[in-house]
């Protein structure tokens, strides 16, 4: 699933392309969508909230999308818009300008709502960790708070309630870097410690989303980017030991989360221990 850094990216296209122009053409392939008319509506701005996209136009309606596992949008020239485009099973949403279209393929979820509605989809997320309103202090707060009690560390950052924007990459990444056992209780984590996992997320992600590779290691070149995410069955790039991958074990957020046993505290309680070959994926 996409994560913070790329829906961030995904919002500024569709802004650039989008901003400041009226609607041409609107097709909503949704149901109860299909027969909105966006005709002339100017596009405002289209911004991220976490994983959410938000698309606000004139007259207050904002076009909410989430791109789920396989999501996307991509932007193409209305003038040059090649006929299939409109007849993929994939579409499930167009917009258009006279200048710049953009399409909306296999979307997770779309809404259309007043914006003074929005709340009602993306009310419930934490801390935006690439938003302009952005609190490290109040973040580390929500991933200590009562709903994580006993919920492993690693299943705490990936709660949107608790930060929006983390998915399995970045939270795997994370916690290597501080050498923390995702496993690790987050209610017994200390404030301070989860002040610097909060703020080392923040990092990562606030870097990454200026490059089209997602990267942790500083390079995005294909076997370079990451430092665990992906890497199972392979070489600690810091110690040596075999990174891992395992699943967290609770569940709604039961994720397979990558790790180092060298450098996070030892075998995972979830991880079977057998032997594990490369998966290839995200570097190598």
């Amino acid at each position: 699933m996409p994560e913070g850094d790329t829906v961030w990216r995904t919002a500024q296209r569709l802004h650039a392309a989008l901003a400041g122009a009226p609607v041409v053409t609107a097709d909503l392939r949704w149901p109860g969508l299909s027969t909105a008319d966006l005709r002339g509506r100017v596009t405002l701005e289209v911004v991220s909230r976490g994983k959410h996209l938000l698309h606000r136009m004139q007259g207050g309606l904002t076009l909410h999308s989430h791109l789920r596992m396989e999501g996307a949008w991509r932007i193409e020239a209305t003038a040059t818009l090649k006929p299939g485009w409109l007849r993929s099973p994939e579409l499930r949403a167009l917009v258009a300008t006279a200048d710049w279209t953009a399409l909306g393929l296999r979307l997770g979820e779309l809404d259309l709502v007043s914006t003074a509605r929005e709340s009602e989809l993306i009310g419930h997320l934490g801390p935006d960790l690439l938003g302009p309103d952005w609190d490290a202090a109040a973040a580390a707060r929500c991933v200590a708070n009562l709903q994580t009690s006993r919920v492993p560390v690693a299943a705490a950052l990936l709660d949107q309630r608790n930060l929006a924007g983390l998915g399995t990459i970045w939270t795997a990444e994370t916690l290597f870097a501080e050498r923390m056992s995702p496993w690790a209780d987050a209610s017994g984590i200390e404030q301070d410690v989860l002040a610097c996992v909060v703020l080392r997320a923040h990092d990562l992600l606030d870097r990454s989303r200026r490059h089209v590779v997602p990267s942790s290691t500083g390079s995005q070149r294909r076997g370079e980017s990451m430092r665990v995410y992906g890497r199972s069955g392979r070489a600690c790039r810091r110690c040596g030991t075999t990174v891992r991958v395992a699943p967290l074990g609770v569940g709604r957020l039961d994720r397979l989360i990558c790790y180092c046993p060298g450098c996070q505290g030892g075998l995972g309680p979830t991880d079977d221990g057998r032997r594990q070959g490369p998966l290839g994926s995200h570097g190598s």
